[in-house]
């Protein structure tokens, strides 16, 4: 299942948006473009039923992890991009 994902930095000066794919075996990608053409991707795993954790690179050499929450078809997380924090929504 492919779903839409739209967030925020924390300071509020970037967005971005993208999509997080998950298969059946609970593992799954993750695709960002933000508002400064910064491009990341990386890999997720649920860890319980509902919550989820993962990580990613970006095209400027940034990387960083995330969690989430899901109810299955939306879901809401936070993560790190080098120093700085994000949210994000899925679904």
């Amino acid at each position: 299942m492919t779903l839409p994902v739209t967030g925020q930095m924390t300071t509020g000066d970037e967005t971005f948006a993208g999509k997080a794919t998950g298969y059946l075996d609970g593992a799954g990608t993750l695709e960002l473009t933000s508002t400064r053409g910064k491009q990341c991707k990386g890999t997720f795993v649920y860890v319980t039923h509902r919550n989820g954790a993962g990580t990613f690179t970006c095209t400027n050499g940034q990387s960083g992890s995330f969690d989430f929450v899901s109810t299955g078809t939306y879901g809401t997380g936070t993560g790190r991009i080098g120093k700085q924090e994000f949210t994000f929504t899925f679904g």
